[in-house]
């Protein structure tokens, strides 16, 4: 007999383990999450946070989105994406990232009601784990996973305390693997993966310091250093990103994946520093040092009966992108509401089915477009002439040659402009971090075509009401004149119908269904003298269905169905749908 007993046991509190947590809690659903060791995240690692997961951290409600944005680093400080032979020398170009150039910031803030920030790990699973905790999720830390055995009726773990020593057991319907990148979980699954490990080396320097003098004046959380005799790494030439404006800093620097990793010392850290800032008297108060090793790898399976892997552990790459956190939250909120609707009756096992079906493309996704960035600063190193051999003097004279005044040196500078230009597709990739559509069974489409995409699929976000992707942001207005955005009206773990003024018979039908199937199911009906009005005509622009139409949301905000017009029978109709999403 276990010694414990749950609906959910959660492996790891990082960012994905903790929002299913919080999720979880948040739909009466009984989870305990563990953690192996005694405290949350104590280095930065990940920190952007795009406004996908800013809309799954507003679901999970206003007061968890406000400390986010109160503890994090403003949009606004952290686009002057700089390339410097170090930061006190000269500068040798700079792009406007993540959202910060005038025509990204537009398509940001028509995209989403929640902003892009930057949020320190170190801040990030705090907040998501006292979330958690506070909405009922029991917590064991220094209690570490060894294994699991599942049958026909749940999963039974082993788990080591630290503390004692003594290993104890914990019976679960389901069992979530948020346990990174060395997931213990997926092995012991055996869960399939594609792609290589170790692929690169890079060690983290984390420090103290005031470098406001050299940076302050071009605000950024990447500073990118392209230095001659610099060892290139797994990430780029050398690279200090700004933690804390602008006294916390973190170095990334490479070393030779084929050699032992070096051993980090104060002596050492010291002296890269020095190196990358460029100033030889710079003292630092080093924090941490630990080594990593950047992978290629992903899962295409990220289940297996009653276990499911997400986050590091399903998806596993360079920070590039900082696709990581977001991508783990994300999954969380793919995976929670459909574990919660199974756990209450209300959905078969085999919408779980569906979890892997729609991440784990994404997993490839992101892993795939993670490491191309990586070769992408190529072109830089090319434009530079740092590519090709080992002779600092050369190369310091190949980077010099951009000065001149030849039809040579006008031509390196607009290859270097371009190439620099082309980094767009790292540092402000809107659409991979917002393009996201489903295609599973928990999605009907009803033979509708899916758009094609008009713009760059990477680069930009191109909403639509197609079944799979995302509801589109549009403002909406109550009597009292506030704003709301759609995907407000969605999401908080219910089903939701939008409708128009045509379309009230949808209205009822979704009340009369909610009852008949034990579902939470909201309505709303769109126009003049409604709850909710869509003054700007957004909406309309927005919803690809006529008035008397209808679209459906699932719990996560995506769009599972649509109708153009009003059904001969909408209680028959709805019915027909949920119960082929639920898997009933």
């Amino acid at each position: 007999m276990a010694d414990i007993t749950t609906d959910v046991l959660i492996i790891g509190t990082g960012p994905a383990g903790s929002t299913s947590a919080a999720l979880l809690s948040s739909y009466g659903v009984e989870n305990i999450v563990i953690n192996r060791y005694h405290w949350l995240a104590n280095t930065p690692r990940a920190h952007i946070t795009n406004q996908r997961t800013m809309e799954v951290l507003r679901d999970l409600g206003r007061e968890v989105e406000d400390e986010v944005y109160l503890n994090a680093m403003d949009q606004s400080l952290m686009g002057e994406n700089v390339f410097c032979e170090s930061l006190a020398g000269e500068e040798i170009g700079r792009m406007k990232s993540w959202g910060t150039h005038p025509l990204s910031k537009a398509e940001h803030l028509l995209s989403s009601p929640s902003l892009m920030n930057d949020l320190p790990q170190t801040f990030m699973e705090p907040i998501l784990f006292k979330t958690a905790c506070k909405r009922g999720t029991r917590a064991r830390m220094s209690t570490e996973y060894k294994s699991h055995v599942q049958d026909a009726d749940g999963v039974t773990t082993t788990c080591l305390d630290r503390m004692t020593g003594k290993e104890i057991t914990i019976r679960s319907k389901y069992l979530i693997g948020a346990d990174g990148g060395n997931s213990l979980v997926a092995e012991n699954e055996d869960l399939p993966f594609e792609g290589k490990m170790g692929v690169g080396g890079s060690m983290n320097i984390y420090f103290r310091a005031d470098l406001s003098k050299y940076v302050a004046h071009r605000p950024s959380v990447l500073y990118w250093v392209m230095q001659p005799g610099a060892n290139v790494g797994g990430i780029g030439m050398g690279l200090v990103r700004c933690i804390r404006p602008w006294n916390e800093w973190l170095i990334v620097w490479g070393y030779d994946i084929n050699e032992a990793a070096p051993v980090v010392d104060e002596a050492m850290a010291t002296d890269v520093a020095r190196q990358l800032v460029g100033d030889p008297e710079l003292e630092i108060d080093l924090i941490s040092a630990n080594t990593w090793t950047v992978n290629d790898c992903y899962a295409t399976q990220m289940s297996k009966g009653r276990v499911h892997i997400m986050g590091d552990a399903a998806h596993r790459h360079p920070p590039s992108n900082g696709l990581g956190s977001n991508t783990s939250i994300q999954d969380a909120f793919n995976l929670a509401w459909k574990i919660a609707a199974v756990v209450k009756g209300q959905a078969g096992e085999a919408l779980l089915d569906t979890y892997s079906e729609e991440r784990a493309p994404v997993a490839k996704q992101i892993v795939t477009r993670a490491n191309q960035s990586i070769g992408e600063f190529g072109p830089i190193f090319e434009a530079l002439g740092m590519t090709g051999g080992s002779d600092i003097a050369q190369i310091k004279a190949n980077m010099d040659a951009r000065c001149g005044t030849t039809p040579e040196a006008e031509a390196q500078r607009a290859a270097l402009n371009a190439a620099i230009a082309f980094k767009k597709y790292e540092f402000d990739a809107h659409g991979v971090e917002m393009n996201q559509r489903y295609r599973s069974d928990a999605t009907v489409t009803d033979g509708q075509v899916e758009p094609a995409f008009t713009l760059d699929a990477d680069l930009h976000y191109q909403p639509t009401t197609w079944p799979g992707a995302r509801i589109p942001h549009a403002w909406l207005f109550d009597a009292a004149g506030e704003k709301h955005s759609t995907l407000d009206l969605a999401g908080g773990g219910a089903f939701t119908l939008f409708t128009g003024l045509g379309g009230q018979a949808w209205a009822e039908a979704a009340t009369q269904v909610a009852a008949d199937l034990g579902i939470k199911l909201e309505a709303h009906v769109i126009g003049p003298r409604q709850e909710y009005v869509d003054h700007t005509g957004d909406w309309a622009r927005a919803r690809e269905v006529g008035d008397a139409g209808c679209i459906l949301t699932r719990p996560d905000q995506h769009v599972c169905w649509r109708n153009d017009a009003l059904a001969d029978d909408p209680r028959a109709e709805l019915t027909r749908v949920l119960t082929s999403i639920l898997a009933r």
